[in-house]
C-alpha cells in the first residue's frame, strides 16, 4: 500500500510530498501525527518544494551573470555603497511602482554583481526577471531608480499573485 502511494505521488510529480512521506516511512519511528496533521505536513512540504523549484527555475531562466545575494554584498568604504539604500531596494517596491533601476559607477565597483543580487532577490519574492545589463556611463553615483528606463535590470510583474 505504501509503495503504491509513493509510486503514485512520484507519477503525479508531487516530489515534495513523496520525499516527506518516504522519509517518515523509512525513519521507522512513529511520528506522532494525527491523520489531519500528517496530511497538513505532506501538503506543506509539497508547497515548499514547488515554491523552491519555481524560484530555482526563475533564477535559471534569468541567466544572471553572477550567483549573488543581497546578504553577501560587501559594503567596504572604497565601494561607497549605501547599505540602507540597497536594503530598501531589496524589498523590490520599485517593481510595484513600475520603475526600472539604473546602476552606474566606476569600472570594477560591482554594478553587475549588485544587479544580479537584486535580481535574485526579485526571484525569491516572486517576480520574473530578464537579465539585460548594459554599461551606460561611468558615474560616481552607484544606484538610482529611474522611471520608465530602457536599460538596467528589467523586472516584470509578479509571476504568481500571493
Amino acid at each position: 500500500m505504501n509503495n503504491n502511494s509513493l509510486d503514485k505521488m512520484r507519477k503525479m510529480k508531487m516530489f515534495g510530498m513523496f520525499q516527506a512521506f518516504k522519509t517518515s516511512l523509512e525513519s521507522g519511528q512513529p511520528v506522532g501525527y494525527t491523520i489531519d496533521e500528517m496530511i497538513g505536513y505532506l501538503i506543506e512540504t509539497e508547497w515548499d518544494d514547488r515554491q523552491n523549484r519555481r524560484i530555482d527555475r526563475q533564477i535559471t531562466n534569468a541567466r544572471f551573470r553572477y550567483k549573488a545575494f543581497i546578504e553577501e554584498l560587501s559594503y567596504q568604504t572604497e565601494r561607497s555603497l549605501d547599505r540602507n539604500q540597497l536594503l530598501r531596494l531589496a524589498d523590490c517596491d520599485f517593481i510595484k511602482r513600475n520603475e526600472a533601476l539604473l546602476i552606474t559607477g566606476s569600472t570594477g565597483i560591482g554594478k553587475s554583481y549588485i544587479a544580479s543580487a537584486l535580481g535574485h532577490q526579485a526571484c525569491i519574492l516572486g517576480y520574473r526577471t530578464v537579465g539585460r545589463c548594459r554599461v551606460i556611463c561611468q558615474h560616481p553615483q552607484v544606484v538610482c531608480p529611474i522611471k520608465n528606463g530602457q536599460s538596467g535590470w528589467v523586472l516584470s510583474q509578479r509571476a504568481n499573485s500571493h
